[in-house]
């Protein structure tokens, strides 16, 4: 499935791009789009960061799980092996590992529970409260795309003559006469492309085995048993079946927030001039809830595409697929696995100790390294069709 960009693009830029709308004519009359389309031109606009470097599809590339693969770029230059992001002006490293955009449609909105803990929303934190929420942030953060308010992102808007005449047909002719409510409708095109299909299709081979169109191997199959075992991995306590979303699929997380022991990021700490002994406080560290018993819990990740989304843990810290499972076992207590295998050194101590989930942990029985590679075989099959070439 081509990005909807690929055969929009052309017919966009024959209106030309400069003018403002209103004190240059298009050559020809612009292209009638829809929300999503233009949400998907906006997503891939440059123009829309600071220098013009970088761009929602920049972090969230639609080739590589909608995650940020610019690293694997030899010429990119990343100095923390893509654990963290760099933001326009290509020096500045975010604050945490850039999440996939891959199926994010399906995490309801952030919302407290009855029992006290939170869940949805987007960002590690759940500092969005929905996609279009989401969608405003980078725009204006310091660390990514660097704009200094919105004013100025909906001034590089009204640079392109076709997205004037668009805004305009969608939302009214008076849309740029406030600013906020054109950087509402910035956010909520962008919102609505990235509630379309190409970001949730929803056609791994997991999907084609369950439709009766695939077959697994004898290993994929036993990664499946152990990764829906309640008694041998618990894996599917937190990345649960049929979750509560609204939509009927899979998304392969509960969508709340734990703290299962991941150790700090030292490579990223010295790379951003940190101290060692910074803390990441997560859910618990958000000015809004500021709460000491959510300290260290970021939110649970899809694992749709998580075998071509490294690297792994909200801050990056892992490369490898294989040794977040080795890092599960560790932290269950009963497995072998005491040693880093990516360092060939012990596991580096939990970032905040004090809410880790110890009592899903525990529950994991040892994995031996044939069911170590057997769940990763499994989680290799969450991967959608068009990503599948890039698992070798």
């Amino acid at each position: 499935m081509q990005p909807l960009h690929v055969t929009l693009l052309t017919a966009l830029l024959l209106v030309g791009c400069g003018g403002g709308g209103s004190s240059s004519a298009p050559q020809e009359e612009a292209p009638k789009l829809s929300k999503e389309e233009l949400g998907d031109l906006l997503f891939g606009d440059a123009n829309l960061s600071l220098t013009r470097s970088i761009s929602c599809a920049s972090c969230h590339n639609a080739e590589h799980g909608l995650a940020d693969a610019r690293y694997l770029d030899p010429a990119h230059g990343n100095r923390v092996h893509g654990a963290l992001s760099l933001g326009d002006d290509g020096l500045t490293l975010g604050g945490r590992n850039a999440p996939t955009m891959g199926y994010a449609q399906l995490s309801p909105d952030f919302h407290k529970q009855a029992d006290g803990t939170y869940k949805g929303g987007q960002f590690h934190d759940g500092r969005a409260e929905s996609l279009k929420e989401q969608a405003k942030g980078p725009f204006l953060d310091a660390a990514e795309m660097m704009m200094p308010d919105m004013q100025s992102v909906i001034d590089r808007v009204k640079e392109n003559a076709a997205y004037v005449s668009n805004f305009k047909a969608l939302y009214g002719e008076s849309i740029f006469d406030d600013t906020k409510a054109a950087y509402d409708a910035l956010a909520e095109m962008i919102a609505k492309y990235e509630k379309t299909e190409e970001f949730a299709p929803f056609d791994s081979k997991y999907d084609r085995w369950l439709a009766g169109k695939a077959e697994f191997s004898e290993q994929e199959e036993l990664g499946y048993t152990l990764f829906f075992s309640l008694n041998n991995t618990n894996c599917a306590t937190c990345h649960t079946l049929n979750s509560k979303s609204e939509s009927p699929k899979e998304g392969f997380t509960n969508f709340e927030y734990e703290n299962i022991g991941t150790p700090r990021n030292y490579v990223s700490l010295a790379a951003k001039g940190l101290s060692f002994e910074t803390t990441d406080l997560g859910l618990g560290g958000r000015a809004d809830i500021n709460d000491s018993a959510h300290y260290g819990k970021v939110k649970v990740p899809t694992l749709r595409n998580v075998a071509v989304t490294a690297p792994y843990m909200s801050n990056g810290v892992f490369k490898e697929l294989r040794t977040v499972i080795a890092f599960y076992d560790h932290m269950a207590g009963a497995g072998g696995h005491a040693l880093n295998p990516e360092t060939s050194k012990p596991w580096d101590e939990p970032e905040v100790n004090a809410t880790i989930n110890h009592e899903v942990l525990q529950a994991t029985k040892a994995l031996s390294d044939e069911k170590i590679d057997a769940l990763v075989a499994f989680l290799k099959t969450l991967t959608d069709a068009r990503y599948e070439h890039l698992l070798d």
